[in-house]
């Protein structure tokens, strides 16, 4: 049976923007309990709330799905993603699906390395987080004896990962090309590990 909050992300899933009021008509709870949820489902960055204007009224505060609720429900895609990875893999040699990551990881670091010029490291650092967040991932990062450590407590490709571990690399290859840095990996959750970590060393 669901609970309260899956069948808010459910609500959402399926009707789309949803109001307080309409969650707890919806649940059939008080509205303080609503938020209750909502607020616990935001700390986990699944829901986000946007003001929504009316042609009559007060502007009204909605909550939806962000794209890391999204990815709670079932996707085919992932299906679809193993199938072209495995026939990719029959057609070409290793060193060639590792390029062909490595490229990825390097185009799409030049796209958000324009966001990171001229900051100071640290203020790096907590850019590189928002960025990577933006592609999924929960991460974090503090100092190191080495440098920097920067860990991720969940990665947006673990299913794909899971059959082909080429993918595991690309998170790894995309830090060091956005921070132009060394970068090195100390723990990997397809390893049993409870979370990805990695140990960055850059050039004040």
């Amino acid at each position: 049976m669901e609970n309260s909050r899956q069948l808010i992300l459910r609500r959402l899933k399926e009707r789309g923007p949803a109001t307080i009021a309409d969650l707890a008509e919806y649940l059939g709870v008080a509205p303080m309990t609503v938020r209750h949820h909502l607020n616990a489902l935001l700390a986990q960055g699944l829901v986000r709330s946007e003001t929504v204007r009316r042609s009559v009224g007060r502007p009204a505060l909605v909550y939806l799905l962000t794209e890391a609720g999204e990815e709670i429900f079932p996707h085919k895609y992932l299906r679809l993603t193993d199938r072209l990875l495995e026939e990719l893999k029959a057609s070409v040699s290793p060193e060639v699906i590792e390029m062909i990551f490595t490229r990825m990881a390097q185009d799409m670091a030049e796209e958000y390395r324009q966001r990171l010029i001229g900051l100071p490291i640290e203020d790096r650092m907590a850019a590189l987080v928002e960025l990577l967040g933006e592609e999924g991932f929960m991460a974090q990062w503090e100092r190191a004896e080495r440098g920097y450590r920067l860990t991720e407590y969940n990665c947006p490709y673990f299913h794909v990962g899971q059959h082909h571990p080429e993918v595991c690399r690309f998170d790894q290859s995309l830090i060091s090309n956005m921070l132009e840095a060394a970068v090195e990996k100390d723990t990997c959750v397809l390893n049993g590990d409870p979370c990805c970590s990695f140990t960055i060393e850059l050039k004040s």
